[in-house]
């Protein structure tokens, strides 16, 4: 497997739960937990990117890597780009976004991410499970993606794709559908030139940042895993959820 690096983007004020990189989830901060996972990972270096001095703070008494960020981002992906750009790193190296809510995030998931950039037509790589049910095909907060024979992206969205005629085609429709992850992976010349370029109306549309890159042209590789991971973490309950999975 070619070398990469993780990068973690840390935001203090997210929206649904705010301070979200420092609650405690076994006496540790969440962030604390995303990094032991990407330190577990076969990844060359692991930095926690981040716009705010009280999570680069707890980063740094848990012995992390640090590399502060502007507050203006509107997306991880933008931070990991300024991160990159601050570390001068190669057009050619790979890095592997795993969001900073992602503690359940198994290290064997992260290498697999990684490891589909091998694939020289790929511009970036995700993962995606099947779904766990028709519920969740119906779910708006569930993400999915459909793939062609080749395992790349077709489409991303919060709606139920693909979309049945009849309910006679409902479960093949949820069962054609992947539960996208929220981990990527890219060259740092893809990474530059998708921060370069504006939000497509297909991401506006979906609030999706992924469809930019489809929307440019760009190959999206989806990587099956062989086991889902555990939830992340967006709002109260889902904490709550995590810290009994962790225990």
């Amino acid at each position: 497997m070619a070398e990469f690096a993780v990068v973690i983007p840390a935001r203090f004020a997210s929206e649904r739960l705010p301070g979200k990189p420092l609650r405690a989830i076994g006496g540790r901060p969440l962030v604390q937990h995303v990094w032991q996972r990407a330190k577990e990972s076969d990844a060359a270096e692991v930095v926690i990117a981040t716009d705010d001095r009280r999570v680069a703070d707890a980063a740094d008494a848990f012995g992390a890597t640090v590399c502060m960020t502007s507050a203006e981002h509107q997306s991880g992906t933008d931070r990991i780009a300024e991160a990159a750009d601050l570390l001068e790193w190669p057009d050619a190296r790979i890095v592997v976004n795993l969001q900073g809510d992602e503690p359940l995030m198994p290290a064997v998931l992260i290498n697999q991410c990684a490891l589909l950039l091998n694939d020289a037509s790929a511009d970036l790589s995700t993962l995606a499970s099947p779904l766990a049910s028709a519920d969740d095909w119906k779910n708006p907060h569930v993400v999915k993606v459909i793939v062609d024979a080749n395992r790349d992206a077709i489409y991303f969205s919060r709606a139920a794709i693909p979309f049945s005629r009849s309910v006679d085609t409902d479960e093949l429709a949820w069962t054609t559908a992947l539960h996208h992850h929220g981990i990527y992976g890219y060259r740092c010349a893809v990474l530059r030139r998708l921060v370069a370029e504006s939000p497509t109306d297909l991401e506006r549309c979906e609030r999706l940042e992924q469809l930019r890159a489809l929307s440019l042209g760009m190959t999206i590789k989806v990587g099956v895993p062989e086991s889902r991971p555990g939830p992340g973490v967006d709002t109260e309950a889902d904490l709550a959820e995590v810290a009994k999975l962790i225990g």
